[in-house]
């Protein structure tokens, strides 16, 4: 990392940024806010801000250094392979093995993924002495497939409990909220704080569609039941989107709903690949379409938000506004991103080999639709 730390510190553009610069030009809080914020550091107020972080001593010494430090991580994001029991028509192989399978038996791929590292013993053994050993860790995010379903995650955290660890570990994950595990709820209860995500497209039948492997009934329980357990135990809880050209249309259910429970809505960024289901894909009309409804939904709100945005999205204090402020991103990158309607051949073709693979339409879940994709060879 010396060489990405020495290019920010002498002022360098990191090609690996530019989601985040997409992100921040819509209006969108960005992984570079929130992970700035934790130091401290808001872009409004950047040099005030930097000059008091608590951090200053560690960057100045890192710049001396050119780019090396000796502060050891406290903040770790933990891949846990592919295990997942979803295919959601947005995902890849290396994050879900139900569609490395289908893929492979598709012809879209030739070769499953290699096996996650936690399906080694010596990997894992060696994994959680580290763990054990290292000072100062605060913070544990969990990432790849469905972490409910992942051995290693429940693993990891009886090592954590036994250990004495949890007393002073967050740990965060997801859930697409297809399953339920309660040994794993009441080994979530004994850790200092859980940051609790649930991945949900639109509360509409369509998120089966979108989530293949998801039934939209279990979704809305099993919300529900986690939000109940998250305010008993005073977790900090957010929905996780990744807005496609398709689930745009009822990304409005998702953002009433969220208003509903008092809780915030999050995506990483603006989805970039696969390229043909960004919502750029949609003709202008189609755009303009999208737009008008998600900008009734906010003229519905009556919330009074204040000029500046919501950067600490886990402030529950703040969650109305910063809903309606990931609402207006949407907004404006719908009418400010190129036109890529070009892609949309390429979508049908995706559809229709999914689709017989599937036995479904999405026809059948996104009627509105049937103009626009007859028109592009559906």
């Amino acid at each position: 990392m010396s060489s990405i730390r020495r290019d920010m510190l002498e002022g360098r553009e990191i090609p690996g940024c530019e989601e985040c610069r997409v992100m921040e030009r819509h209006g969108k809080i960005s992984g570079r806010q929130k992970q700035l914020l934790k130091v401290g550091v808001v872009t409004d107020e950047f040099t005030k801000t930097m000059l008091s972080s608590p951090w200053l001593s560690k960057w100045k010494e890192s710049q001396s250094s050119q780019g090396h430090t000796d502060q050891l991580p406290q903040d770790w994001q933990i891949d846990l392979g592919n295990f997942c029991n979803s295919a959601c028509i947005f995902c890849n192989p290396y994050y879900s093995s139900k569609l490395a399978t289908e893929f492979k038996k598709i012809g879209f791929i030739d070769d499953l993924p290699p096996r996650a590292w936690v399906d080694d013993p010596d990997l894992m053994r060696s994994f959680l002495q580290t763990l054990e050993s290292s000072p100062n860790i605060a913070y544990l995010h969990f990432i790849g497939g469905e972490t409910l379903i992942t051995p290693a995650f429940r693993t990891i955290l009886k090592k954590l409990v036994d250990t004495g660890l949890c007393s002073r570990i967050t740990v965060g994950f997801t859930t697409n909220l297809t399953t339920w595990d309660q040994e794993i709820v009441d080994l979530l209860k004994k850790f200092h704080q859980i940051n609790l995500g649930m991945s949900i497209e639109c509360f509409h039948p369509l998120n089966d569609y979108v989530r293949f492997g998801s039934q939209i009934g279990t979704v809305q329980k099993l919300a529900k039941d986690w939000i109940e357990v998250a305010r008993q135990h005073d977790w900090l809880i957010q929905i996780r989107i990744t807005p496609t050209l398709l689930s745009i249309w009822h990304l409005d259910t998702v953002y009433q709903f969220a208003i509903e429970q008092g809780i915030a809505v999050e995506s990483c960024n603006f989805l970039n690949e696969p390229a043909f289901l960004r919502p750029s894909v949609l003709p202008a009309v189609w755009r303009q379409r999208v737009q008008e409804k998600l900008e009734r939904w906010i003229r519905s709100q009556s919330t009074q938000t204040s000029i500046s945005p919501v950067v600490n999205i886990r402030n529950p204090n703040l969650a109305n506004q910063q809903v309606i402020e990931d609402a207006a991103s949407y907004v404006s990158y719908l009418q400010e991103q190129p036109d890529e309607s070009d892609r949309l051949p390429d979508l049908i073709k995706y559809l229709h080999v999914l689709e017989h693979n599937r036995k479904n339409s999405i026809l059948d879940y996104l009627p509105e639709y049937e103009e626009l994709f007859r028109s592009s060879g559906y």
